[in-house]
């Protein structure tokens, strides 16, 4: 059963930045889309960005094009989220997800979440 970690949270000015990472144990990432998502409380969770399995798919939510990139280095289980020119509104708790079939931003078709890391961009 493929089991993911979330890293890289924290607390960051508006306009700073933040690298999240997404690893994989007890199996490998390399069959697996992988997609970014956020969540903030009493809200519903929103998609912010997905991969393929082999990278050549990429989508992100148009809240956050321009300023995070997705990126995954197979040999390493790990997928990363870049986050540049953070803003409050980015504020949230962010979840990575893997799914056999690639679906994008659609959360419905991922089945293996990890536990979330709190993103917090304040003054």
């Amino acid at each position: 059963q493929l089991q993911l970690v979330e890293s890289g949270g924290g607390l960051v000015q508006p306009g700073g930045s933040l690298r999240l990472s997404c690893a994989a144990s007890r199996s490998t990432l390399e069959n697996y889309a992988i997609g970014w998502f956020r969540q903030v409380s009493g809200k519903e969770r929103e998609g912010v960005s997905a991969i393929s399995s082999r990278g050549g798919s990429i989508n992100y939510a148009d809240s956050v094009k321009g300023r995070f990139t997705i990126s995954r280095d197979n040999a390493k289980n790990t997928v990363y989220l870049q986050m540049n020119s953070l803003k409050p509104e980015d504020t949230a708790v962010y979840y990575c997800a893997a799914s056999t079939i690639y679906s994008g931003l659609y959360p419905g078709l991922y089945d293996n979440w990890g536990q979330g890391t709190q993103v917090t961009v304040s003054s």
